[in-house]
C-alpha cells in the first residue's frame, strides 16, 4: 500500500506514545516519536540496578487487562506473560497481619463482625459495577463510610488516603477507588487466591517489541529531544520546534503530562489551559532496594501505622521471582512538599527503620543496593466530577490531540490503560 503523505509527531515514548505511533504506522502515516529522556518508557522505563535491568516504578497485570493481552498477541510476545498466585498483608499499628481473603478478614482482631461483613459486601457489590457515572459524582470517603462504616474506614482507608493525597484526601472520586477495587477483585482465581501477572523481562519486553515494530515500519524515535514549542498558523498545526529547529508536521499528538502542555502550546484557549491547571497531581519518591533475603511473603503490603509515613510497599519478587528480593517503597506527596526535596539518603535511611519494624530480623546488612527515583506527576488526583474536569483530547487547535494518565479515569494507572488510550489518540488523529 502507498504510504500516507501526512506526517505526525508523537510526544513521549511511554507505552501510550509507542502504541499511538504503532497504530498510526499501521494506518500508513509517517511518524516520528520524540522523547526528552535518553531511553524508552516514561514511568515504565527500566534502568540498570546493580546488574539487574528493572523498572523505575513497579507494574503488575490483572486478568481484566484485555487491551494489553490483545497487543501482546499482535506483537507475538504473549508467551512472555506469566501468572502467579500472590499474597497480601496489612501492617497495622506495629503488627503484620495476613490479608486479602475472607478467612484473614474474619481473623483480623481490630474490626467487629458487622464491619467485616459490610466490608465483604462492599467488595462483592463493587466488582459488579459497570457504569461509573453515578460514583463519579461522589466522594470516595463518603461512599466508603456509607458501606463499611466510619470505624472500618478509619482503620483500612483513612491513613492510606492521607499519605497519598494529603489535603485532597477527602476529595477523591468514588469511581476512581471503585475501579481499583474491581480490577483487583476480578483478578482473583477464587475467593481465597489472588493471581497477578508480569512480563518476563519486565516492561522492557513490551517497549522493545514496540520499538522494533515502529522502526521496521519506517517510524523514527528521537531520544534526548524534548519538544520546545508547537508551531501553528490560523489555529492549525504546522510543526514543532526541537533543539531550536522547526520541523514540519501535519499533526502532533502529546502523551506527556498535561501540566507541560501549556508550555509548548501557549495559544490554546484559556478555557482549556484553565482545565489543565485545575488538575492536581501527586509526586512520588520511590525507594528501590535489593535485599539478601525476602522481607515478607507478600507482594502487596498495606501500611497503617502512625510511625510510618508510607501507605504500603511492594515486594516485587513475590510476584516475579528473582535471585534477590526487590522491594519498592513509594512516598507519595505533592512535588511542592518540603520533604520531596530531601536527598536520597534521607529516604533510604527512613525506609531502613520501617523495614526493621515490619521484620525485626532486618538489618542494613541485608541491603545489596539502593536506588531512589522521583516523578512529579505520578498520580493525577481524580476528584468528584472528574469526567467534566478533563479537557477534550481533541484540542481546538486542528491537528493537535493530547492525553496523559488522567484520561485513564475512572481506571487507575496501568500499561493496559496506556494501550487503550494510545489507540484512541491514533484514531482521533486519523
Amino acid at each position: 500500500m502507498n504510504k500516507n503523505t501526512k506526517k505526525i509527531a508523537v510526544i513521549g515514548s511511554g507505552p501510550m506514545g509507542l502504541v499511538c505511533a504503532y497504530e498510526l504506522l499501521k494506518k500508513h502515516y509517517q511518524v516520528d516519536v520524540y522523547e526528552k529522556d535518553d531511553r524508552l518508557g516514561g514511568m515504565s522505563a527500566c534502568f540498570d540496578f546493580d546488574g539487574l535491568t528493572i523498572e523505575r516504578y513497579y507494574h503488575f497485570i490483572c486478568r481484566t487487562d484485555t487491551p494489553l493481552f490483545n497487543l501482546l498477541n499482535e506483537l507475538n510476545i504473549a508467551d512472555k506473560l506469566h501468572w502467579r498466585d500472590t499474597k497480601m498483608g496489612f501492617f497495622y499499628n506495629g503488627v503484620l497481619y495476613k490479608w486479602g481473603d475472607p478467612i484473614h478478614l474474619l481473623k483480623f482482631p481490630k474490626l467487629g463482625f458487622i464491619s467485616k461483613l459490610r466490608y465483604a459486601l462492599h467488595v462483592f457489590y463493587t466488582k459488579n459495577i459497570n457504569n461509573w457515572e453515578n460514583l463519579d459524582k461522589q466522594s470516595a470517603s463518603v461512599w466508603l463510610k456509607k458501606w463499611i462504616g466510619k470505624k472500618a474506614y478509619d482503620k483500612l482507608w483513612d491513613y492510606l488516603f492521607e499519605l497519598k493525597f494529603y489535603e485532597h484526601k477527602d476529595n477523591i472520586s468514588a469511581a476512581w477507588i471503585g475501579t481499583r477495587i474491581k480490577r483487583v477483585a476480578l483478578s482473583r482465581k477464587n475467593l481465597f487466591t489472588e493471581t497477578l501477572g508480569y512480563l518476563e523481562g519486565g516492561s522492557d519486553t513490551l517497549l522493545c517489541a514496540l520499538e522494533e515494530k515502529i522502526l521496521a515500519m519506517n517510524g523514527t524515535i528521537h531520544f534526548s529531544a524534548g519538544i520546545e514549542r508547537l508551531v501553528t498558523e490560523k489555529n492549525q498545526v504546522q510543526g514543532v520546534i526541537v533543539k531550536g529547529e522547526k520541523r514540519a508536521y501535519d499533526g502532533v499528538i502529546s502523551t506527556m503530562p498535561l501540566p507541560y502542555v501549556p508550555r509548548i502550546a501557549p495559544n490554546l484557549p484559556e478555557e482549556i489551559i484553565n482545565k489543565i491547571k485545575s488538575i492536581n497531581n501527586c509526586g512520588v519518591v520511590c525507594v528501590i532496594l535489593k535485599l539478601r533475603s525476602p522481607l515478607t511473603e507478600n507482594f502487596w503490603l498495606n501500611v497503617n501505622d502512625p510511625d510510618m509515613e508510607i501507605p504500603g510497599l511492594i515486594e516485587y519478587t513475590n510476584l516475579y521471582a528473582m535471585p534477590k528480593s526487590i522491594v519498592y517503597i513509594p512516598f507519595y506527596m505533592p512535588h511542592t512538599h518540603p520533604k520531596y526535596t530531601l536527598d536520597d539518603s534521607s529516604f533510604i535511611n527512613e525506609v531502613f527503620d520501617y523495614l526493621h519494624r515490619i521484620n525485626s530480623a532486618f538489618t542494613k546488612e541485608w541491603v545489596l543496593a539502593a536506588q531512589v527515583s522521583r516523578y512529579e506527576f505520578a498520580q493525577p488526583i481524580c476528584t468528584p466530577n472528574f469526567f467534566e474536569q478533563l479537557p477534550p483530547m481533541q484540542t481546538p487547535i486542528q491537528g493537535f490531540v493530547m492525553a496523559d494518565t488522567s484520561y485513564y479515569y475512572p481506571e487507575d494507572r496501568s500499561i493496559s490503560e496506556s494501550v487503550k488510550v494510545g489507540k484512541t489518540l491514533a484514531d482521533l488523529m486519523a
